[in-house]
C-alpha cells in the first residue's frame, strides 16, 4: 500500500549485521591478546595452572553469554546488564547492577595505566620510578581526551591485524622451540592443566577469579542487537562463540607460554612475563614486537575507558544523579566534559600509585574490576532465570534445562568466582557497593520510589 500524503515515514533500524560481523566485533572488543598481560600474575596465583583456569572461566562465561543473548532477544534495545536486571528482575536491583558497572568504567583507565607504567618501569626504564610513569601515562590519556582525540575503527582493525601477526609468529616459534628442545613430548603435555606437585583447589578458584578478566567485554556484542539480522539467534550465538574463541585461542597462547617457560618463579617481572617468553623463542625482535602491541592495546583501552567514564559521569551530572554544576559541566564553546576527564585522570594516577604502594598493583586492579563485572553477570543470570524459568508466558513451554538449570548454573559459577576474589578486592568493592545501596535508599525514600536511571548507552552526547 502507498503512503498517504502528509504522513511521516516510520524510522526503522536497518538490520545489516550478520553473525560473523558480531563475532568480529566481539573479538575486537576482547582482543586476541587478552590473556597475555595476565600471564605472570595468573601463573603465580594458580601456581602454574593458567591453561586450566582460563578454560574453567570460559565455561562460566559461556553460560553467562547464553543469558545475555536471551535477555538481548527479550529487550532488544537494552544492551547492558543494568537494563536487563532492571527490566527483567527489579528496578532497584538494576540500579545496583548499574552501580557495579559504574565501578568498572572508572577502573578501565586505571588498570591500563598500571600495566603500561609497570611495563615501562620494569622492562625499559627501571631507573625511572613507577610514580613518574603513572603520572606520564595518566597525563597523556587525560590530555588526548581533553583534545577530543579518539581511536578510529580503522586504527583498531590495523592494531588487530598486527596482534594476529605477532601472535602467529609466537605460536610458530614456540612450537619450533619446543620440538627442537624436547620433541613431541615438549609440545604435548598435561602439566599446564594439572601438575600434581603444585595443584591446589583453593588456589585454582582464587586464580580463576583473576583469569576471568580475559573475557571482560564479551557482553558488548549485545549493544548491537537492534542492527543484527535475526537477533534472537545471532546475538546469543555470537556472544557464546566469542567466549569460546577467546578461551580456545587464548588458552593456546597460555599453554605454549607455560611449556616454553614452565617455572613462573624465575620471571624477572610478573607483569611483563609473556614478553620474556617471546624473547626466549624469538629474541629481541619478538620481545619488542609483543611489547609494542601490548602497550598500544593498553593505551587504546585506557583512552577509550577514560572517555567512557567521563561520558558516564557527564550523563549522571546532566540528569542530576550527581551534582550538575561539576559533573554536568562542559568547557565553553566545546562539548568536552573537562572536569570529568581531569577527575578520571587524577583517579587513574592516584589509584595506580596507591595500588603500587600496596604491592601487586595489576592483580588488585584486575580483581577489583572483576568485583563489579561478576556482580552484574550474576544479576543477568538471575534475571534470565526469573524471566524464562519463573514467569509464565502465553504459548511458551518452559524447559527445565535451558530456562532453569542453565541460568542458575551460570549464577552459581559467577558467584563462586566472585566469592574467591581476594580480600582487598571484596573489601574495596563492598564499600563501593554499600555507598551505592545507601545512595539509592536516600534517593528512593527508603526504596519506596523508582531509583534514578543511569545511562550506560554508548551514544551519549555531551
Amino acid at each position: 500500500m502507498g503512503q498517504s500524503s502528509g504522513s511521516a515515514p516510520v524510522a526503522r533500524a536497518r538490520r545489516l549485521l550478520t553473525l560473523w560481523d558480531l563475532i568480529f566485533f566481539g573479538i575486537v572488543l576482547i582482543q586476541p591478546i587478552a590473556p597475555i598481560p595476565l600471564f605472570g600474575v595468573a601463573q603465580k596465583l594458580s601456581d602454574g595452572h593458567f591453561a586450566l583456569i582460563i578454560l574453567v572461566a570460559m565455561f562460566a562465561m559461556m553460560i553467562t553469554a547464553v543469558s545475555y543473548g536471551r535477555m538481548a532477544a527479550l529487550f532488544p534495545s537494552a544492551g547492558s546488564a543494568y537494563t536487563y536486571v532492571g527490566k527483567g528482575l527489579n528496578p532497584h536491583l538494576g540500579f545496583l547492577a548499574g552501580w557495579a558497572m559504574f565501578l568498572d568504567y572508572l577502573l578501565q583507565p586505571l588498570i591500563n595505566t598500571v600495566w603500561i607504567s609497570s611495563a615501562m618501569h620494569d622492562v625499559y626504564t627501571p631507573q625511572v620510578p613507577f610514580v613518574v610513569w603513572a603520572a606520564i601515562i595518566a597525563g597523556i590519556i587525560t590530555a588526548l581526551n581533553l583534545l577530543g582525540v579518539r581511536s578510529s575503527a580503522r586504527a583498531n582493525k590495523v592494531l588487530l591485524f598486527f596482534m594476529f601477526v605477532v601472535v602467529g609468529f609466537f605460536i610458530v616459534l614456540a612450537v619450533r622451540f619446543l620440538y627442537v628442545l624436547q620433541g613431541w613430548h615438549g609440545i604435548f603435555s598435561i602439566q599446564p592443566f594439572y601438575n600434581p606437585a603444585t595443584f591446589n583447589a583453593h588456589r585454582i578458584l582464587t586464580a580463576t577469579s583473576f583469569a576471568a578478566l580475559t573475557y571482560i567485554g564479551f557482553d558488548g556484542v549485545t549493544t548491537l542487537t537492534e542492527d543484527v539480522v535475526n537477533p534472537k539467534r545471532n546475538v546469543l550465538l555470537a556472544t557464546v562463540l566469542v567466549c569460546v574463541f577467546t578461551g580456545i585461542f587464548g588458552g593456546l597462547e597460555v599453554y605454549l607460554g607455560q611449556r616454553v617457560w614452565p617455572n613462573w618463579h624465575t620471571f624477572p617481572s610478573l607483569v611483563t612475563a609473556f614478553m620474556d617468553i617471546c624473547g626466549r623463542i624469538g629474541g629481541p625482535v619478538l620481545f619488542n614486537a609483543m611489547g609494542v602491541i601490548l602497550i598500544l592495546a593498553a593505551f587504546g583501552s585506557g583512552l577509550a575507558g577514560g572517555l567512557g567514564a567521563a561520558k558516564l559521569l557527564f550523563g549522571m551530572g546532566r540528569d542530576n544523579v550527581l551534582p550538575r554544576s561539576f559533573f554536568g559541566y562542559v568547557a565553553p564553546g566545546t562539548s568536552t566534559p573537562t572536569y570529568n576527564i581531569i577527575l578520571i585522570g587524577l583517579l587513574s594516577f592516584g589509584g595506580a600509585e596507591m595500588l603500587n604502594y600496596i604491592g601487586s598493583a595489576y592483580q588488585h586492579a584486575g580483581e577489583l574490576l572483576n568485583f563489579g563485572a561478576f556482580l552484574a553477570f550474576m544479576g543477568v543470570n538471575l534475571a534470565t532465570f526469573w524471566q524464562f524459568g519463573v514467569l509464565s508466558r502465553p504459548g511458551y513451554k518452559r524447559r527445565i534445562g535451558v530456562d532453569i538449570a542453565l541460568p542458575l548454573a551460570g549464577f552459581a559459577f559467577c558467584a563462586l568466582i566472585w566469592w574467591n576474589l581476594n580480600p582487598l578486592a571484596k573489601t574495596a568493592g563492598g564499600i563501593w557497593f554499600a555507598i551505592g545501596l545507601l545512595y539509592m535508599a536516600i534517593k528512593t525514600r527508603g526504596f519506596r520510589a523508582a531509583p534514578v536511571m543511569i545511562d550506560f548507552s554508548d551514544d551519549q552526547s555531551f
